[in-house]
């Protein structure tokens, strides 16, 4: 299999100790990946945490000899990352992580992108213009528009019909269009990157109790009920509107594949409750595979030794499986 591209995410984070982490954890059983990131630093970082990480720069992208070092395809940062204290200054170095490891499995040679977290607010500083990874990866792909997120674990996945706005702007802007779009390609992932012949998607309620037929709300029968028609016309096996403060127990699970939310908190913190060790972001609708932690930047514990891997290499691992689908 093709290794995989990881990106430094932002070097003020957790994301350097992750990738040596997640190294020493997968060094004998793959999946092999290559960070983009810059290798004085993670060398650096290796020695204050007391983490036997050997770095290996290497010139092309190349995880020859993965068990005996972690190969590093230097992305140079301009000024010294002080943990927890985000600097506008290394922007470009983020950003060009993640634009070069698009372009590397765009053209075929990395089998996915694993991004490390980044900071939105840092780099919009620096004039970076999208809400976030899931948008700025559409847009590198060629495929705004197209981009969903999911938040997979071994116990639930979910997907958000709206993500990167606020709860205002979230409901204002909810349309059974953009609920047909989201359930479609989340169908369709399903059965191509995850292997399911016939998935089942549960669709949430926006209102309490899923609007109480019409005491609570009529977002259900308006909106809702017009898209879980449609759906079904296409010959999905879609369910709802479910009461969102009860699809997510342990009997309820049982009866879907992913869990299809109106809106980003309905969906991620379930998932997060349930799994956040093992939680991964997936981005959707991309002509590449890409996955992530489900987590930030973790800015208070940065530098400290102490960020939890797990994450990270439930998004490698994941990674992993799904570029080997899609081959």
């Amino acid at each position: 299999m093709k290794p995989l591209a990881l990106t430094m995410g932002d070097p003020a984070g957790i994301g350097g100790e992750l990738t040596l982490r997640a190294w020493l954890a997968l060094r004998q059983t793959g999946p092999t990946f290559v960070a983009l990131d810059d290798p004085d630093r993670l060398r650096a970082l290796a020695t204050r945490l007391g983490l036997d990480v050997p770095v290996r720069v290497v010139d092309a992208f190349d995880a020859t000899g993965f068990a005996d070092a972690l190969p590093v395809l230097a992305v140079p940062l301009a000024a010294p990352p002080v943990p927890g204290k985000p600097d506008p200054a290394n922007a470009t170095a983020i950003v060009g992580a993640i634009e070069r490891a698009t372009r590397l499995a765009l053209d075929g040679l990395a089998g996915a992108v694993v991004t490390n977290p980044i900071n939105k607010a840092a780099l919009y500083q620096a004039g970076f213009s999208y809400p976030g990874h899931t948008e700025f990866l559409a847009a590198l792909t060629g495929a705004t528009g197209q981009q969903i997120m999911m938040l997979a674990s071994p116990l639930l996945r979910v997907v958000p019909v709206t993500v990167h706005a606020s709860l205002r702007d979230s409901i204002a802007m909810l349309s059974t269009e953009m609920i047909v779009a989201a359930a479609r390609t989340t169908a369709a992932a399903l059965r191509r990157d995850f292997g399911l012949a016939a998935p089942r998607l549960a669709v949430a309620g926006l209102n309490p109790h899923a609007g109480e037929q019409g005491a609570l709300g009529t977002d259900e029968q308006t909106l809702i009920a017009p898209a879980l028609d449609r759906l079904r016309a296409d010959g999905l096996d879609v369910s709802g509107p479910w009461p969102p403060d009860t699809m997510f127990t342990r009997t309820a699970r049982t009866r879907y594949d992913v869990a299809i939310c109106m809106y980003h908190d309905q969906a991620l913190i379930p998932l997060k409750t349930l799994d956040m060790d093992n939680g991964v972001n997936v981005t959707l609708g991309l002509p590449i595979v890409r996955t992530s932690p489900d987590h930030g930047t973790a800015y208070d514990i940065a530098g400290r030794g102490i960020a939890d891997p797990c994450s990270l290499i439930a998004a490698l691992r994941l990674a992993g499986e799904l570029a080997a689908r899609r081959r």
